[in-house]
């Protein structure tokens, strides 16, 4: 009998052969090692929000190539076959038990969850947004950093985005952001750092430059658990780790807080 390719898959981390369904079924965390193995942004949603309540905005935007990049035309096509979307931000407007957010959600699987223009306007326009409602902003970040390809206007997004957060800071509206993997480079160093609650997920690569450039840096001798969740929280970057399981409670009790506060 032959068995589908899609049936088994081995864990990333412990090597452990696993049942694809029962994995789906523990939110893709193995039964094993707990390694949290990444989600797209239509499993983020559903197992984060409440059911049918995600209104998806800004599907249409897609990003030009200013640079005329090589290649770079491919390479978005082939981001969008891989996930159905046009850029790595999925943003909308959700309900976590029954209170209203603005969320974006990154999806690793379209150019590494890379920021270019669109993914910076659709976080700017979450944030934006959630001011001009006066409701949480929640931001699921998961990204090597800045899109090369296009270059200046990739890194003008970090600006944007920050300018976006002083909005929030300015109109008393909780940012809330929780760091997949992986959280790094201009992602790390724009929105991702300046939320007023930073969550994170077991295990999740989270730093500025990746360990190659570290170590070309000459980075030697790092802990085990340098660029981890775990590293972050023990030296006061992050404010807490969660595993996946309890990540909706968690924010659902985080938003209902400052829900009733208003």
């Amino acid at each position: 009998m032959q068995v589908k390719p899609d049936v088994f898959l081995r864990c990333a981390k412990c090597a452990k052969v696993l049942f694809s369904k029962e994995l789906a079924k523990n939110l893709k965390v193995c039964p094993h090692c707990d390694h949290h193995h990444r989600l797209t942004a239509e499993e983020r949603i559903a197992c984060t929000f409440d059911e049918n309540s995600f209104q998806e905005l800004d599907a249409d935007l897609i990003s030009c190539d200013p640079l005329e990049f090589p290649d770079y035309e491919q390479k978005l096509a082939r981001g969008s076959k891989a996930t159905g979307r046009h850029d790595s931000i999925v943003r909308g407007i959700a309900r976590i038990d029954g209170n209203e957010v603005s969320t974006a959600v990154a999806d690793f699987g379209f150019m590494g969850g890379s920021m270019g223009s669109v993914a910076g306007e659709k976080i700017t326009r979450t944030l934006e947004l959630a001011a001009e409602n006066r409701i949480p902003a929640v931001v699921f970040t998961a990204s090597g950093g800045a899109r090369m390809q296009e270059g200046l206007i990739s890194l003008m997004q970090m600006a944007k985005t920050a300018a976006a957060c002083e909005l929030l800071s300015e109109n008393g509206v909780p940012h809330i952001c929780v760091f997949t993997d992986p959280t790094m480079a201009g992602v790390l160093a724009s929105y991702a750092s300046l939320a007023d609650i930073i969550l994170a997920e077991p295990g999740a690569l989270v730093g500025f430059a990746g360990a190659r450039v570290s170590a070309q840096a000459g980075v030697a001798n790092v802990p085990k658990d340098f660029q981890t969740s775990e590293f972050n929280l023990n030296h006061g970057m992050i404010d807490d780790v969660v595993h996946r399981k309890t990540l909706r409670s968690t924010l659902s009790a985080i938003v209902g807080h400052f829900t009733r506060k208003r």
